[in-house]
């Protein structure tokens, strides 16, 4: 399959040496689409600083936070903030530019090194009625001085890096790691025609020379226009588009922005949303189990997910494009495609007209506020499952409007109206809940999913990366066979997949994939095969693997001003077995974010792998000091005392960390492993049973109850762990052993 990739990618229409036009060329012809465009969230996602563009009050107005006493003010033409600055002292800053506009406003302060940084203090701009004109902080709950992350000085409220990308036109963020500084530049100053069609000099000239007829996409990188036409069948209230939609292109071009997701160096208009980002897939702690939205993850992870999606649908089909408004007001906009008289009525609904409940939005795409006042909706576009908020604790749109009643109530409603679930056990989300609880149960299922072709490609590649999780021979098998899928973001996953594989075969079986056109692959095969000692392997894999290491640094270098790249690279560097710049790299990481716990964990074992315990203790502790009781630094601490002979020490932080968990299992298993090892095998079978009412199909669990009951001599509550462990997993030729050695005891 693989030469058809390339032969993709050449077809891809570079914009390099092409000139960007600015928004004003396309108005005298295209009058229309250049006046829904003015006054919209994308022409107004950034401006200038004026009397008619700031919102907030500036009229020697002040909010308190934390102690800290904001004053918002003027200074001639100029709009002030007087704030904590980076060393937590009042200081004047300029307001630099204005960012978004409704529900909220906020505002860019300068910093050296040309930095622009998002004030954490904005401006609600809805309605006083609504609550609306006042001042707030983002992080209402939270306690934020000067040195944490999330302050607005630091790296996470960065405009360079966090924001510009999709608040401007064509931005080049020019980071030199070398001084730590910023040459931002940018075409326009917000998100102009040519933000998504691209740089317009081509369509320009081939409209003036009146040869735009028969042009490739007009002179444009690539062709937006793919709404399709749509009609009913004669026998179906639901629309069908007339040709199947080909081309990834719209999508790709709105998921750039509205996707969570990490970036890869400069934007490449015409290519795959993948050669220039790594897109978030719905799992958790992002999303829920069952893909609804959790965090903040914008639309593209949930869009990917729906049967609107898979038929054809596209942004432009509900958006318009250059407004951003609903094609349709209400329910008009479904009804596009739903015809009104089955859909838009009680016996659908089963609320009266007009209500809230008549409203398809708030069933099917349940709102979920973020930054306090800016409420979005779930894309993914689904049926209401209270049944499994009951098995699961997931949220539903019954409850979300019915807050006063719990998910059984929901279900016992939707009974009465003849509607049943029947795959409550056997639904999706329970595969991923499973896997993320550690129960086996969960890979036949997750298996099936990741074959079915039929699927959503994003929830095949959310299947894929859990199994990973899972590994062992049938995971392989499945994730084998996806590996040179046509689908960049199933070949992405199943590379991300593989680290449970030893790296000789990882290296055997992504061999194709090191020189595969989409970079996000290139980049997770990067990783994976960081380790390959290049010495010790044929000349041409060693020269291909080496170019691959040298575009990967590249790429993380634009990118070092970032908390989470240097961790990666820091990662990179110690399978490249440079322990000098991976001991740099997590330097670097805890400097950007003293915070930033992995990078701890990491540091402190290269630390002990270089037999500087002590060091990696100290270093430990002060991680303890900075973010105190947290539960992984106390489980490695924990680990680096019992691997220096300390058990009293071991056993008081493994012990805090196992009280301090909440999902997962791992650091109450290790505890209990502890306690057994350490001579209290009594304690560790308490701590065991405890764990296994929580995840009763733990097979690691089941395992050490097994073991540790028949050495205290409870030989009947051996054998029933050990016949679990056999309905479990009964191909397992351990755990038959297990069973005929207890069972002949």
């Amino acid at each position: 399959m693989l030469p058809r990739f390339f032969l993709l990618a050449a077809l891809f229409y570079s914009a390099a040496g092409l000139t960007f036009t600015g928004s004003d060329a396309c108005k005298a012809c295209h009058a229309d689409e250049y006046g829904d465009w003015q006054g919209s969230h994308h022409d107004l996602a950034m401006q200038l600083p004026t009397e008619a563009t700031v919102l907030g009050d500036f009229d020697d107005a002040s909010f308190t936070y934390n102690g800290v006493a904001t004053r918002f003010y003027r200074r001639g033409d100029s709009f002030m903030v007087r704030t904590d600055g980076e060393d937590g002292k009042l200081q004047d800053f300029e307001v630099a530019y204005v960012f978004g506009v409704y529900p909220l406003q906020q505002y860019l302060l300068p910093l050296s090194r040309g930095r622009l940084q998002a004030l954490s203090i904005a401006w609600d701009s809805r309605p006083a009625a609504e609550g609306g004109q006042r001042w707030y902080h983002l992080y209402p709950d939270e306690v934020i001085d000067h040195q944490d992350p999330l302050h607005w000085t630091g790296p996470y409220q960065n405009w360079n890096t966090r924001c510009a990308e999709c608040h401007s036109t064509d931005l080049k963020k020019n980071y030199d790691p070398a001084t730590h500084s910023f040459a931002t530049t940018f075409e326009e100053l917000d998100v102009g025609c040519e933000a998504c069609h691209g740089p317009g000099e081509r369509h320009i000239e081939l409209a003036t020379a009146k040869q735009l007829e028969g042009a490739p996409n007009g002179g444009f990188p690539t062709a937006l226009a793919q709404r399709g036409e749509w009609a009913f069948p004669e026998d179906g209230a639901i629309a069908r588009r007339r040709e199947p939609l080909e081309s990834r292109a719209q999508v790709d071009a709105c998921g750039r922005c509205h996707a969570r997701r990490g970036t890869l160096g400069d934007y490449h208009y015409g290519a795959n949303l993948l050669d220039t980002h790594r897109p978030s897939l719905p799992l958790a702690p992002l999303y829920y189990h069952d893909g609804q939205i959790r965090d903040e993850v914008y639309v593209w992870g949930s869009f990917l997910q729906s049967k609107m999606h898979q038929a054809g649908v596209v942004c432009s089909n509900c958006h318009e494009p250059h407004s951003m408004a609903l094609r349709a007001p209400g329910n008009g906009v479904c009804a596009q495609c739903h015809q009104g008289d089955t859909y838009d009525d009680g016996s659908h609904h089963h609320h009266p007209a007009g209500s809230s409940g008549a409203q398809c939005a708030n069933c099917h795409m349940p709102e979920t506020t973020y930054m306090g006042v800016d409420p979005r909706r779930d894309h993914s576009m689904r049926i209401p499952r209270p049944d499994l908020s009951v098995v699961m604790g997931v949220p539903n749109a019954c409850n979300a409007c019915h807050t006063e009643q719990d998910g059984q109530w929901a279900v016992d409603a939707l009974r009465k109206w003849g509607i049943e679930f029947r795959d409550t056990g056997s639904h999706r989300a329970r595969a991923f809940q499973r896997m993320g609880e550690g129960d086996g149960r969960a890979v036949p299922a997750l298996g099936e999913l990741a074959r079915d072709a039929t699927a959503a490609p994003i929830w095949r590649a959310s299947a894929v990366e859990a199994l990973g999780q899972a590994g062992g021979r049938e995971a392989l098998q499945t994730v084998a066979m996806l590996l040179y899928d046509d689908d960049p973001l199933l070949r992405t996953s199943t590379v991300r997949s593989l680290q449970f594989l030893p790296l000789h075969q990882r290296l055997q079986l992504l061999q194709p994939l090191i020189e595969d056109p989409i970079t996000a692959v290139r980049m997770e095969v990067a990783e994976s095969l960081a380790g390959v000692p290049l010495d010790q392997i044929p000349p041409e894999q060693a020269t291909r693997l080496r170019a691959l290491f040298d575009e990967y640094l590249a790429i993380q270098a634009q990118h070092a001003d970032m908390p989470s790249v240097q961790l990666q690279m820091g990662v990179f560097h110690v399978n490249r077995g440079d322990v000098a710049a991976a001991e740099a790299a997590y330097r670097e990481a805890l400097s950007l974010n003293r915070q930033l716990i992995p990078a701890y964990l990491n540091l402190a074992d290269l630390l002990r792998s270089q037999s500087r315990e002590e060091e990696a203790r100290q270093l430990l502790l002060h991680a303890l000091e900075v973010v105190p009781d947290n539960g992984p630094a106390l489980h490695s601490l924990g680990l680096l005392e019992t691997r220096g002979n300390r058990p009293e020490k071991a056993l008081e932080y493994l012990g805090r960390a196992a009280g301090l968990e909440t999902e997962g299992t791992r650091h109450r298993f290790v505890y209990a492993i502890a306690l057994h090892d350490l001579g209290r095998p009594r304690d560790a079978v308490t701590q065991l049973q405890a764990l296994l009412r929580q995840v009763p199909r733990n097979e690691d669990v089941l395992l050490a109850l097994a073991n540790y009951s028949a050495e205290l001599g409870e030989r009947d509550r051996a054998l029933e762990y050990a016949r679990r462990l056999t309905e479990i997993a009964p191909r397992n030729p351990n755990y038959r052993q297990l069973l005929e050695q207890l069972s002949g005891s």
